[in-house]
């Protein structure tokens, strides 16, 4: 049964990619361009340049859309989980210690799934994969082949 789903795996990587990374994208439109009830869920957008919120929601829109198509994914998740851990600490963690408390529960989730795609890398059906960076298959092998030889 294992080997049965592990043949699945890539894809269901890319399929959790793309919703973290759509999720992540309209957090961060809401944000810019008070789509999906924007900052606050009147509309309102955060004014342009004011940190860290503005800041935060470009790092959202593009993170997000890199991760979508999985173009730089393990740097964009970097990048977007270090930006979830800041708004955790900063934002959330000073109003309660655990995010139940402090409302900090989609800091906390983002900032952990994006970590987690730091590790993993995009999966299937990435651009990563057209530019070689993606590739964990022909890694793997050579590093298999390094070591038989050594």
């Amino acid at each position: 049964m294992t080997s049965r789903l592990q043949q699945f795996q890539p894809y269901a990587l890319a399929l959790f990619r793309v919703v973290i990374g759509l999720l992540f994208l309209c957090h961060g439109a809401a944000k810019l361009f008070g789509v999906l009830g924007g900052a606050d869920g009147s509309g309102a957008t955060v004014p342009a340049g004011t940190w860290p919120f503005w800041y935060g929601a470009v790092i959202e829109v593009v993170g997000g859309a890199l991760l979508i198509v999985g173009l730089g994914t393990r740097a964009a998740a970097f990048v977007s989980s270090g930006a979830m851990a800041y708004a955790y600490f900063k934002m959330h963690q000073p109003s309660g210690l655990l995010p139940m408390e402090n409302g900090g529960e989609a800091a906390a989730l983002f900032c952990w799934a994006l970590f987690l795609l730091v590790f993993t890398g995009p999966g299937a059906l990435a651009l990563d994969g057209l530019f070689g960076s993606g590739r964990r298959e022909g890694t793997e092998s050579a590093r298999g082949r390094a070591t038989v030889a050594a």
